[in-house]
């Protein structure tokens, strides 16, 4: 009797168990596109920055260089155009750090420093424009003037300067670069076949901005299974850019003093100097 009543039981379960399966409802809200359900990157952390000593440095060169987004080595930094899932342009996961306070913009100076913070209202005041445009009437005479409002657009960022340090740590016997601060860039017509770059603001590329970046995923065109995030491409190196200006007694950037062909041959003058420095630290 005993093993009846096991026996009822059980075939009762399967039978409410096969009911229950039977009666799911699949929806597009648990629908998944993929092999799986992606982490992205939200839970990784930073590679921390290793700790100098002022003692420790025997040399040191700060050098500025530009990232230009159109180059193919940059494209990870402009697209996607429209975001989708975790993916989001450079941009645009920086002006959403500004909104919400995770990261501090300063105003761009003469000297190149970051002294003047600047609150996140003020910066979208100072990138918003306006442009004022003649009124016709129908028989083609002026009848006034109209103000059309601009709002800043992201997308008309094309470029990244870098602030960054090279130096020599003796405590670790090795050449060393950590880049100080970061500022986005859009290109300002001067006149029909001339454009001159624009800064629009500086960040400082701490901890905050890092853990900001870590957290934004990036296309990875070797591999899509193994994501890398922004913070990443910054510190693995993995982009294509061109020193625009060194430290020096004049203060100037190279285009002060060379242009075209004798521009970018500068500019590779002043990187090969870095590098002959530290091959020439170990020379006997």
């Amino acid at each position: 009797m005993k093993r009846v009543a096991i026996i009822a039981a059980s075939l009762i379960c399967f039978m409410l168990g096969g009911n229950s399966a039977s009666a799911q409802v699949f929806t597009t809200d648990n629908y998944n596109d993929g092999l799986y359900v992606e982490n992205g990157t939200g839970v990784k952390q930073i590679v921390p920055y290793p700790d100098v000593r002022e003692a420790d440095v025997m040399w040191k060169k700060r050098v500025w260089r530009e990232i230009d987004f159109r180059q193919k080595m940059n494209l990870p930094f402009y697209y996607p155009r429209d975001g989708h899932q975790n993916w989001r342009r450079f941009m645009d996961v920086i002006m959403d750090a500004l909104k919400e306070g995770r990261c501090q913009a300063y105003e761009v100076t003469a000297t190149g420093e970051l002294t003047k913070p600047v609150a996140y209202s003020k910066l979208m005041t100072g990138l918003n424009s306006e442009r004022h445009q003649a009124v016709y009437d129908d028989y083609g005479n002026k009848i006034g003037d109209t103000v059309i409002s601009i709002t800043f657009n992201p997308e008309a960022v094309t470029r990244l300067r870098l602030m960054e340090d090279w130096y020599f740590d003796a405590h670790r016997s090795q050449l060393m670069v950590r880049i100080e601060a970061i500022c986005p860039v859009t290109m300002r017509d001067i006149n029909d076949s001339i454009q001159m770059p624009n800064e629009l603001f500086w960040i400082p590329f701490d901890e905050n901005t890092r853990t900001v970046l870590s957290e934004a995923p990036v296309y990875n065109r070797n591999n899509s299974a193994a994501r890398l995030s922004y913070d990443d491409l910054f510190w693995k190196r993995q982009f294509d850019s061109y020193i625009y200006k060194e430290e020096n007694v004049y203060d100037r950037s190279i285009q002060d003093y060379a242009t075209g062909v004798d521009a970018l041959n500068e500019s590779n003058r002043i990187k090969q100097e870095i590098i002959d420095f530290e091959q020439n630290v170990w020379e006997y």
